[in-house]
């Protein structure tokens, strides 16, 4: 009798037997010996007779015929006495941390039918050519060992292997020949390896076929032995040519088809239509062309599309409509193409949707009223296309939506109060656009707010107290507003981003050090007909206030904040000293705080910044002198235009005025000898008469509100 726990132990007991045959206990205590079992998952294994974990034996012989050590962290080499079970069926040792290389001795395990070393750290070349000679091998599974790799043999014409998965290793060279015509293989993964060749046709009926992340070329070829079988394709992430065959869709049982990340090309025909079965079609980032086909698979009540990514190519022309007739369609990406035309106002019919990314295309006209029809909604990215109108109150119905994004576009009016409904609220891209009027409380009401950008447009007014008291605030961008008056001296406490509460700075080095300014959505089908939804924020930390009309002094807390990276004041009227809680900003990689009429010295702790890539301080008033031991050499632009700031280049060779500089092309000198103190003293006279007026222009507040005030954006 056979018993399985809870934590995927297995224990052997059987009525006939009570101990192993001597000729596999003594090969088991060895391989034991060789291992690291920091969880003592093995503890059991001692001299008595039964409850071996992860051991099944034969109920009349005694013999081992499974071992099954799944995820337990096992660590250290095999060692070769495991290859004494000589009546070993099933060995898994998949999800530890076993390394060194797969032994060759393993082709005495002549009744050796699963063979699964995934997910461990295995290195060198694999005696493929003795595993694959094993008779009755019927799944040899190897993945996740990035170390693996070396030539795939052809030899598979003596195999009955009915699973091979390779992926996400090392592989390299062509596809064997012989694997093409494996009559017995059913699933063949060999995906995030080196293959390179052409892409054959496959002579068997398979069942799922994964060649992603490779580097294969050639066309694609209609797989016409597995018409009824093949469930899952993926050649995405390689070199293939050319058009997409319309054979591709009489793959009757295929439920996901992923093409993406290749180099194919040309209209999709229109007798491209896949069958009810089909759940997930991926052909984003190629190069295909033409309009988008008005019936891309045929739906019913309770199958049909659930994913469709047509996402980075050159279709044109309007959305179909019959895109709206997939009624269990989750997720539509149809961003970076050439679409035009306005929004399908029957999109509202697709109740299950929970992502719609249609950016960066050339779509008009309003957002559809019947989108709020889509209650399931996560994400809206509407970007970078030449939509208007106002933001319709009645979008507070999509109170699920993480991520709204309409930037880049030509809408008008103020953000409706009614907004304050869509509290799941978490990335809110509103800018560059016509948007005005002041900040309302509907934005309060996003309690997981991560990201808000409302630069680029005519908001006017005072920021809110409640700026900067979300929990969860990641990057703030008001910049190229009107927003006037003070920054709020809130509390900076209450972000864990702004803050990295809880991490030293070795951390925040390197965190910062992977972030880009982008989100990445991603998407995958969970279960059987379910969508998965997930998001990684990759923007650095950071705010943006700069080029409005604020004035005062920064407030102080605003310099504490450990966790941000980049921060823009610039082209403001802030005034009064840089405060020295700047040295706490850990993470800073930039600081803008330019154009402004700050005061003072600089703080000679900023030399302390380690992260610090782009500093600049231009434009201001400050004064004193920067000695050069403390490397502002780094920045060489950095405090023009500071006519009282002495800066040191080298120590010791004396401090350099900061001037603002000539114009390029300029020479003060020009010309030939004669005349030539007449021509100084003319220049030096307006040199210094310009000095003065720039002076009291730009450290005279009101001078600097009239002459520095922010240009409106013009669209």
């Amino acid at each position: 009798m056979i018993l399985l726990s809870s934590s995927s132990l297995c224990f052997v007991l059987t009525e006939e037997t009570e101990d192993f045959n001597e000729k596999d206990r003594d090969p088991l205590l060895s391989f034991k010996s060789s291992l690291t079992d920091s969880k003592q998952s093995l503890s059991n294994w001692v001299s008595g007779f039964n409850n071996w974990t992860g051991i099944i034996c034969n109920n009349q012989t005694g013999r081992v015929i499974s071992i099954k050590l799944t995820n337990l962290n096992l660590s250290g080499q095999i060692n070769p006495s495991l290859c004494n079970l000589l009546m070993l069926e099933t060995l898994v040792l998949s999800q530890n941390n076993f390394s060194g290389f797969i032994p060759i001795c393993f082709r005495n395990l002549k009744f050796l039918k699963i063979l699964d070393l995934g997910y461990n750290g295995f290195q060198g070349n694999v005696p493929l050519v003795e595993l694959v000679s094993l008779p009755y091998l019927k799944e040899l599974i190897l993945k996740g060992n990035l170390g693996l790799g070396g030539l795939i043999p052809d030899n598979f014409s003596v195999s009955s292997l009915e699973k091979i998965d390779l992926s996400a290793n090392s592989f390299r060279g062509v596809i064997p020949e012989s694997l093409f015509y494996l009559k017995s293989l059913k699933y063949l993964d060999l995906s995030g390896n080196e293959l390179s060749g052409m892409l054959n046709e496959f002579y068997q009926p398979l069942v799922v076929l994964n060649l992603a992340s490779n580097s294969l070329s050639g066309t694609l070829p209609c797989f016409s032995a597995s018409v009824e079988s093949l469930n899952v394709l993926d050649l995405s992430n390689n070199s293939i040519m050319g058009g997409i065959p319309t054979c591709i869709s009489s793959l009757s049982v295929l439920v996901q088809l992923n093409l993406s990340f290749n180099e194919l090309k040309y209209r999709v025909s229109p007798r491209f239509i896949f069958s009810d079965q089909l759940l997930v079609l991926d052909l984003s980032y190629n190069e295909i062309s033409g309009p988008i086909p008005s019936v891309i698979s045929e739906t019913s009540d309770k199958s049909g599309l659930v994913l469709l990514d047509l996402s980075h190519n050159q279709f044109s022309g309007e959305i179909p409509l019959g895109i709206t007739e997939l009624k269990n369609l989750q997720g539509l990406i149809l961003s970076h193409n050439r679409l035009s035309g306005e929004i399908p106002a029957r999109i509202g019919n697709l109740t299950y949707l929970q992502a719609i990314d249609l950016s960066n295309n050339w779509l008009s006209g309003s957002i559809p009223l019947n989108i709020v029809g889509c209650f399931q909604l996560l994400q809206l990215k509407l970007n970078n296309n030449n939509l208007s109108g106002v933001i319709q109150p009645e979008l507070d119905a999509l109170d699920s939506l993480k991520i709204f994004d309409i930037s880049d576009n030509r809408f008008s009016g103020e953000i409706p109060l009614t907004l304050a409904g869509c509290k799941s609220l978490e990335i809110v891209d509103l800018s560059s656009n016509n948007l005005g009027g002041e900040i309302n409380e509907a934005i309060v009401k996003w309690v997981n707010l991560k990201s808000l950008s409302l630069s680029g447009n005519n908001f006017h007014g005072a920021l809110p107290n409640w700026l900067f008291s979300f929990e969860q605030i990641h990057s703030i961008d008001l910049s190229r507003n009107n927003f006037s008056g003070l920054i709020p001296d809130g509390d900076f406490n209450i972000s864990s981003s702004l803050n990295h509460r809880g991490l030293s700075s070795n951390n925040l080095r390197q965190s910062s050090a992977t972030r880009d300014s982008a989100i990445r959505v991603t998407l995958g089908l969970l279960g059987k007909n379910e969508m998965s939804f997930g998001y990684t924020l990759l923007s650095p930390v950071g705010i943006d206030l700069s080029v409005n009309s604020l004035k005062g002094e920064i407030p102080e807390g605003l310099f504490g904040l450990q966790g941000v990276e980049v921060l823009n004041l610039s082209y403001n009227f802030l005034a009064g000293q840089i405060p020295i809680s700047l040295v706490k900003m850990w993470s800073l990689t930039s600081l803008d705080l330019s154009h402004n009429s700050l005061s003072g010295q600089i703080p000679t702790n900023i030399s302390g910044l380690q992260e610090l890539t782009f500093l600049n301080l231009s434009y201001n008033c400050l004064s004193g002198f920067v000695p050069g031991e403390h490397k502002f050499w780094r920045f060489p632009e950095a405090f023009a235009g500071n006519p009282d700031l002495c800066v040191e280049v080298v120590s010791g060779e004396g401090c350099h005025k900061m001037k603002s500089p000539l114009p390029p092309g300029e020479d003060i000198f020009a010309g030939d000898g004669d005349g030539m103190i007449s021509v100084w003293a003319f220049w030096i006279s307006a040199v210094v008469s310009f000095y003065v007026g720039v002076v009291a222009l730009f450290c005279f507040p009101p001078a600097r509100h009239y002459i520095l005030r922010p240009m409106k954006s013009v669209y």
